[in-house]
């Protein structure tokens, strides 16, 4: 075992997780990065389509506009203060972004370029408005490079292959977390004054995600296992244009450019479901209207997905008959929607230039996740106590900016916002606290899970991706983007069963240390399956439809009693239990309405698109 020491220890890479490095480490704190990727590999990497700000570089805009479409998208749950601080800070933190080095594309003026995004308008819904700013569409991709470049400058220390396996509590704080190093197999203590986990999300929960096989919800699975509660577990976004057969993201920022889904019969169904505002609605509303489609038959070729075109000819016919007068052409296309083009050029054989791009929703982003404060500060009960030196920020956290269902590009702006916020608290933080002594023997439960794992191979008969398999189905079948009661039951019986099975009968070949992928991947299952009980469990209490929560047997929105978090706490005192740990619901930490207080347009009311 080695042990290293700093101010600040920051979980994972992506965007959040650097934006948090980089603020701490302007604040004066000696700061560490751990990471099981490279870091320009780290998710954030996928992000296509643009982040949101309201700089009003087309046509007017303002922040307090860009909250009120992020409460309104996220059913009226997003705590408002977070949705306003959101919406506030992202113009300063785009600009700062700009002058780092971020290679934005231009308007003629040579000011950021932005574009359409689903549910973004200006004048409290009015119309739709061009908020995304953009680099082609690999603006996560960039995002990353420019924060790297940022904290090597800075003299942050890199981690990389490191993979984080438990944190550590003491004296009733967060002092740090023990990773393995994937080259030599060698566990490695990180002893910190703050801990920050920015690890992304759990998509890998289901059969169809654009999630990366790293995403394994590893950082929300062991502070969980640690006592801290899972907020809104319930909430996980389907994204409407995924692939169809992989699940890879298609950006938003297709329909933003224009681009029309249309079912077998060649018909622009988003209509019906979204008449004002069509086929920009919001990812939960689009969603639902796919899968309306192909329930109704109308899927292309009899299957489960429909089409997306952004052929140059049909996008300037709708835009003709939208009475605009902007036009676009095949260089035009090629040039904002790069990755895309590449993309179903490579994986489906299509060239979305000359047809239609097949597509099916796709389980994308986690609502849900380890509670905070505005300032990413873990808290850890309805009355926002919080745990000293426990941080999170990014996909990972759940400061509840995005309510029930989040809004495209607010993704890019929770990472550079809220990372930030972190980071700056985090620098406040470390100069007056002390380093908390490590427990005794930190290492010891850890490695005993891992041994445990190593022993039972074995004898077991069962593969880590044969029960990732199954999990994975029984998800999407039953806590996807329809829900009913008996199906989530099934679900969380189903789950455990797994589980079971996970402990008694898993076997996999690599008995050796360094780059075990095997053993690593077996561990990650085990995390998969803590984060698929807790979703399903809070889903059967939620008795609601609400955002990407949509039940068919309580189909209406019910605010007199489910305008509350959902809090979830695995009730152990291990954290590798050998039975199964119930899980305590507290539904009480209620919204913050503090907008709607001055503006009743902030207050919940029926979405129209």
């Amino acid at each position: 075992m080695q042990t290293h020491q700093f101010d600040a220890i920051i979980v994972g890479a992506g965007g959040a997780g650097l934006m948090a490095a980089l603020y701490a480490s302007m604040g004066g704190a000696n700061v560490a990065v751990v990471s099981k990727l490279y870091p320009t590999r780290s998710h954030t990497g996928a992000a296509l389509g643009g982040i949101g700000a309201a700089l009003g570089n087309y046509e007017e805009d303002k922040p307090l506009w860009h909250a009120y479409d992020t409460v309104k998208g996220g059913d009226y749950l997003a705590d408002q203060n977070a949705a306003k601080v959101l919406a506030e800070n992202a113009v300063d933190a785009v600009i700062e972004l700009e002058h780092m080095g971020l290679p934005f594309d231009r308007t003629p003026e040579g000011r950021i370029s932005q574009r359409r995004f689903g549910g973004h308008t200006s004048n409290f819904g009015e119309k739709p408005v061009r908020r995304a700013c953009h680099a082609a569409d690999r603006t996560g991709h960039m995002i990353l490079q420019t924060l790297y470049q940022q904290c090597i400058k800075r003299d942050v220390r890199f981690f990389d292959e490191f993979h984080v396996v438990d944190v550590l509590m003491n004296q009733g704080a967060c002092v740090g977390v023990v990773a393995i190093q994937l080259g030599s197999g060698e566990y490695h203590v990180f002893h910190g004054k703050a801990t920050l986990f920015a690890t992304g999300g759990w998509g890998r929960v289901w059969r169809i995600t654009s999630n990366a096989h790293t995403l394994t919800g590893d950082g929300a699975a062991v502070v969980y296992r640690r006592g801290v509660p899972m907020e809104d577990m319930e909430f996980f976004q389907f994204h409407p244009t995924g692939l169809y057969g992989l699940g890879v993201l298609l950006t938003e920022g297709i329909r933003g450019e224009g681009g029309i889904l249309l079912n077998r019969k060649g018909e622009r169904f988003m209509e019906r479901y979204a008449p004002k505002i069509k086929d920009l609605a919001s990812r939960d509303v689009v969603s639902r209207a796919i899968y309306h489609e192909v329930r109704a038959g109308n899927g292309i070729n009899g299957k489960d997905y429909v089409h997306l075109d952004i052929r140059p000819a049909t996008v300037n016919r709708y835009l003709a008959e939208a009475g605009e007068t902007r036009r676009v052409d095949d260089a035009y296309i090629a040039r904002v929607l790069a990755e895309t083009l590449d993309v179903c050029r490579t994986f489906a054989g299509v060239d979305p230039l000359r047809e239609a791009m097949p597509i099916q929703p796709t389980a994308h982003y986690a609502m849900g996740g380890i509670p905070t404060n505005i300032d990413a500060e873990v808290i850890m009960d309805e009355h926002e106590t919080v745990l000293p030196g426990m941080y999170a920020a990014g996909e990972v956290a759940c400061v509840s900016c995005h309510g029930a269902n989040r809004l495209g590009t607010n993704s890019l702006v929770d990472l550079i916002v809220f990372g930030r916020r972190g980071g700056m608290k985090i620098a406040e933080y470390v100069k007056k606290a002390d380093f908390v002594p490590l427990p005794a023997n930190p290492t010891a439960e850890i490695e005993a899970e891992f041994n445990r794992l190593r022993s039972a191979r074995a004898n077991g008969k069962t593969r880590p991706y044969q029960l990732r398999k199954e999990m994975q189905a029984v998800m999407m079948d039953n806590v996807g983007v329809f829900r009913v009661e008996q199906g989530m039951k099934d679900a969380v019986t189903s789950v455990r069963e797994l589980r079971d099975r996970y402990r008694s009968d898993l076997t996999f070949d690599d008995t050796g240390y360094k780059f075990n992928t095997d053993l690593l991947e077996a561990w990650e299952l085990g995390c998969l399956l803590d984060l698929a009980e807790v979703t399903a469990v809070s889903s059967v209490a939620r008795t609601e439809s609400r955002g990407a929560h949509f039940r068919e047997d309580f189909q209406k929105r019910d605010d007199e009693n489910w305008m509350v978090h959902t809090l979830a706490y695995r009730k152990s005192d291990q954290p590798y239990p050998a039975g199964h740990p119930d899980i305590e619901l507290n539904h009480k930490k209620p919204v913050d309405t503090s907008l709607a207080a001055e503006d009743p347009r902030f207050a919940p009311k029926e979405r129209v698109y």
